[in-house]
């Protein structure tokens, strides 16, 4: 079977992420094809809009697939590491300007690569079982895929939160937070691709369908987080945390903490620049903190901890955050030696 299937069923071009073993992980392959499809659809006229889904019922997609980049690597197989990213980040950048409504249904896990093939879809629609998060400092990574672009984005600094402590939200906080537009029943997942496939109208399709969620933990520290996330340096955000006598923030600057001191403070100067930045030039940013983070040894070492060996023990280079250097830090916004994202 193909890691991703195509089909045209009525008015609907149905995409279907199909690895579940692997939580749907995409693979550069996926990446490819999945561009070339949307190309297609967009100049078919029969296709009135696209539907994107996850096979195996516990994941839409998890992230992608960098045990695979961290394998290449361990065989000394560098050449071509970027590329995967740098055709990722353009399929990002199309869904963004997609001419069609782009329907992601997400019920399970969306995490990381996945994000990337869904929060830019005109219409992300959520579960009950919806588990998003950007957990890329926890692997010596960054949120990206279009992080830098709608992390900021969020209210009251909770993409900020999100992207320095990979915090995760359920369908209720991920519907207040932006990251949904909308919020199904799993049951109702199969009568909504056929209304779907029968229907011109992708919102008239949808809307019997949809239901009324509340917020979650993550709104409900929404105040909280806007006055610990809105300090200008990563220290005087840790600083407002450890001075909160709230279990919440005492967690966040605990999980804060064990993350890659550089990842963190990479993803910090990410929102930063974002937040006042178009779309295209956030992926032009991104390309270039991976095309230096892929030069480094954080990435493949929190990948070897968390993934490969699975000993939860990363050594991360430099191990604290006051030792990051701000000169080197600097090396990750620059235009990389083979020039920038082709936008």
């Amino acid at each position: 079977m193909s890691d991703i299937l195509f089909e045209k069923r009525g008015k609907a071009g149905f995409v279907t992420l199909n690895r579940p073993k692997a939580l749907n992980a995409l693979t550069h392959g996926m990446v490819t094809a999945l561009a070339d499809q949307l190309t297609r659809w967009a100049g078919d006229p029969e296709i009135a809009h696209v539907v994107i889904t996850g096979e195996g019922g516990k994941a839409f997609c998890a992230g992608g697939d960098i045990v695979g980049i961290y394998e290449s690597k361990m065989a000394g197989q560098m050449d071509g590491l970027g590329t995967f990213f740098k055709d990722e980040y353009l399929l990002n950048a199309q869904i963004k300007a997609y001419p069609k409504p782009y329907i992601a249904l997400i019920d399970g896990i969306v995490m990381g690569g996945g994000v990337g093939v869904s929060v830019h879809g005109s219409h992300r629609v959520g579960t009950e079982k919806t588990m998003f998060a950007m957990p890329e400092t926890g692997i010596g990574f960054f949120p990206d895929v279009g992080g830098t672009y709608f992390l900021p984005r969020m209210p009251k600094k909770t993409g900020v939160y999100c992207a320095l402590s990979a915090g995760r939200l359920k369908q209720g906080d991920a519907l207040a937070s932006g990251v949904l537009t909308h919020t199904v029943k799993e049951a109702d997942l199969a009568a909504i691709e056929e209304a779907l496939a029968s229907a011109d109208d992708a919102d008239a399709a949808l809307k019997p369908f949809l239901v009324d969620v509340e917020p979650g933990t993550l709104m409900q520290q929404a105040d909280l987080i806007e006055a610990c996330f809105s300090e200008n340096s990563v220290a005087a955000i840790l600083e407002r945390l450890d001075g909160s006598s709230e279990d919440f923030a005492t967690k966040a600057a605990e999980t804060i903490r064990q993350k890659s001191p550089t990842s963190v403070m990479i993803a910090f100067e990410q929102m930063q620049r974002g937040a006042n930045s178009s779309f295209n030039d956030c992926m032009k940013l991104e390309y270039r903190i991976v095309s230096q983070v892929l030069k480094g040894e954080d990435f493949f070492e929190g990948v070897r901890a968390l993934l490969v060996d699975k000993d939860q023990s990363p050594k991360w280079s430099p191990s604290e955050l006051a030792h990051v250097d701000i000169d080197d830090l600097a090396s990750y916004f620059r235009e990389p030696a083979d020039g920038d994202l082709p936008l």
